[in-house]
């Protein structure tokens, strides 16, 4: 039986009467951006395909599995095959003019040309984002939260950071589903995401919404790079997937080193 279609999920009203933070700097924390039904259909489809296995340390340690949600500059939905009508929905709103006019005017800026990324992210056990500021390409990003439950012992909150220390915070926000963070990237919007927990059974959900400076690229999804895509579990991605991609990952670096 086809899925009735569901016009909103995102409650963009709520989004237009936040108001920013300025301590440390620019960001907001906003909650029930969807009404609880909505909110319940969302965490309980959140999407488990067409995941890459991103790790990393060069100038932060990082580590999750991350999917397109909406092309890059783009604003198509990617892989939209297994979407709930609830996704579905959410992706045609982000991708709207008037979200990008409500996240403008609540951060001051001019998005009117900005590209947009949107992507999906799983953090299981031991994912985790260290301190950072965003690169400077990035103009603002809105986060969103997907979890029906979630113990702030488990790790896996986001922080705003007042330096590069990640217990010098603020606040820490649980990824719980409705609430959300904007962050208005600058030179000091320091945050991060410490490890979740070992053992943890559900992974820590989230999307971010990234607007772009004109004549960026995705840094995530590069239109160069090819992309081992693999479905997770409750947890993320599994130890077999990871090795796998290892392995795929070393084989590609030497067909590389071999073509130099």
């Amino acid at each position: 039986m086809a899925q009735a279609l569901v016009d909103s999920v995102l409650r963009i009203d709520v989004l237009r009467h936040a108001a920013l933070q300025r301590e440390p700097y620019a960001y907001a924390v906003i909650d029930e951006l969807f009404d609880p039904d909505r909110a319940r259909a969302l965490a309980t489809t959140f999407p488990t395909d067409r995941y890459r296995i991103v790790s990393g340390g060069a100038d932060k340690l990082y580590r999750y599995d991350a999917r397109p949600f909406l092309a890059f500059g783009r604003d198509e939905l990617m892989f939209a095959g297994h979407f709930s009508v609830e996704w579905q929905a959410l992706g045609r709103q982000l991708a709207s003019p008037a979200y990008r006019e409500a996240l403008g005017r609540l951060a001051n800026l001019d998005l009117s040309d900005a590209p947009l990324e949107v992507n999906l992210f799983h953090y299981g056990p031991r994912c985790l984002l260290e301190p950072h500021c965003d690169l400077p390409d990035k103009i603002v990003t809105h986060v969103l939260y997907f979890n029906d439950a979630w113990d702030p012992a488990d790790g896996g909150c986001l922080r705003i950071l007042r330096s590069s220390n990640p217990d010098d915070f603020v606040t820490e926000i649980p990824p719980m589903v409705g609430s959300s963070v904007v962050l208005v990237r600058s030179e000091h919007s320091w945050h991060g995401v410490p490890a979740v927990k070992r053992g943890v059974a559900r992974s820590r959900r989230s999307l971010t919404a990234t607007f772009y400076r004109p004549g960026s690229s995705s840094t995530l999804f590069p239109e160069d790079e090819d992309y081992r895509l693999v479905t997770v579990g409750a947890s993320g991605s599994g130890t077999v997937d990871r090795l796998q991609d290892f392995v795929v990952r070393k084989v590609q670096r030497i067909k590389r080193w071999r073509r130099t």
